[in-house]
């Protein structure tokens, strides 16, 4: 049923809509800043370190991810739910493989149906872009499990970043600074009350498997904290059909600093400086800024070098954040690692010259970073806005529509 579902929805884009890539050389494993501060490829005779990838996401990301991929001489496979049949992703692709229904829980969420595609198409590889199954374990499981490369973490690395309180325990055992609080499941409203009054009020109470901002309550006295337990405990169900949740300590005033960090199967952990997203609504990034105003050239080394040191434990390889709360006194604290490509990832290449996309395929294919830490640099400033769609004169409700 799902073979003869994804062969009758499988098309291929044929060369009359959409040139074919022509394996042409690799012209880009090393990259450098103009003066203009735009990403420059050295060119080099190299043949791509892949054939053929295929990309497990849609809109935005995938076209982006593709940009690179036409860049270093490979072919790109896209894979789409029915809705999305005419979008510009599908259409930017040398081949597309519906994969299901409109709800993504239908088609992008599933993993069976992708690796079909994968066997389909012949791809050697899978991006996974952001969202979606890229920080999912099992998928890359179930990758290995086919002798297709995962362009991403290990999936041991996966498993123990993408949860917090296992992340946050494997960071203490790595040496780095981490928030105050417990690390113990928190079964009901009175252990919430509890474990917070031996922490010290202000709490936040947080989802062990959130993300986004969801799943996480401020509580200043126990009546907050009871309201903070039952509210988060409904959404990380709702959010993540995980109600596990923890407590630590509320840090305030702080800056939301993240240090991004690229690693290779060579041993060699770097930091590419860091980004900064301090201004949030609904604990949701809405400005990425590299670099951070308040980063010192000392407290960005000492970031960078927890950040790699955390990475390294773990045994991780390809690009991910490691995201740290900086007060007023700029002490730091870790929060978490997303084991991924983030969408705020643009402003780290403008700053550095590095494209990550292209990085992040070598390092996959068992290629040795070309660079060294004294060779990142910060070169200008860059920022990035996220655009709401929603209508302001209904409470900003979500508002669809064409963007002018």
């Amino acid at each position: 049923m799902l073979s003869s579902h994804l062969s009758k929805c499988a098309s291929r884009i044929g060369n009359q809509s959409l040139p074919t890539l022509s394996r042409r050389r690799h012209l880009s494993t090393q990259t450098k800043i103009d003066n203009s501060n735009k990403i420059e490829y050295v060119q080099q005779k190299e043949a791509p370190p892949f054939d053929k990838i295929l990309i497990a996401n849609r809109g935005e990301i995938a076209v982006r991810i593709m940009d690179t991929c036409k860049k270093m001489g490979i072919s790109t496979v896209a894979v789409h739910s029915e809705a999305d049949a005419s979008g510009y992703f599908v259409r930017e692709a040398d081949e597309a493989i519906c994969i299901g229904p409109p709800a993504s829980a239908q088609s992008y969420l599933q993993i069976e149906r992708i690796v079909n595609a994968v066997k389909m198409t012949g791809a050697q590889a899978v991006h996974p872009g952001f969202g979606f199954l890229s920080e999912n374990n099992d998928f890359a499981a179930a990758l290995e499990a086919e002798n297709v490369v995962f362009i991403g973490p290990g999936s041991y690395a996966i498993e123990v970043m993408g949860d917090k309180i296992k992340s946050k325990e494997t960071a203490l055992a790595a040496g780095v600074n981490c928030i105050p609080g417990d690390n113990r499941v928190i079964k009901d409203g009175d252990e919430c009350v509890e474990v917070s009054n031996q922490v010290g009020y202000p709490v936040m109470v947080k989802a062990s498997a959130g993300g986004g901002g969801k799943g996480m309550r401020i509580a200043y006295n126990d009546r907050e904290c009871r309201d903070a337990f039952r509210l988060a405990t409904n959404e990380a169900v709702s959010s993540f059909g995980d109600d596990r949740l923890f407590v630590e300590k509320f840090i305030e005033e702080p800056r939301h600093i993240e240090i991004q960090v690229l690693a290779d199967k060579f041993n060699n952990y770097l930091y590419l400086n860091e980004r900064e997203c301090s201004i949030q609504r609904r604990n949701q990034k809405v400005y990425e800024e590299a670099p951070s105003v308040v980063v010192t050239d000392k407290l960005r080394e000492i970031m960078g070098k927890q950040a790699c040191d955390l990475a390294s434990h773990v045994d991780y390889i390809t690009a991910g954040t490691c995201e740290f709360l900086v007060d007023k006194n700029l002490d730091f604290y870790f929060l978490e690692m997303n084991t991924r490509l983030q969408v705020e990832h643009p402003v780290t290449e403008y700053i550095t010259g590095i494209d990550l996309v292209e990085q992040m395929i070598n390092v996959a294919a068992g290629k040795e970073l070309p660079f060294k830490q004294k060779d990142i640099g910060i070169n200008g400033w860059a920022i990035e806005a996220r655009v709401y769609a929603e209508d302001p004169f209904k409470g900003f409700l979500p508002q669809i529509g064409i963007l002018n």
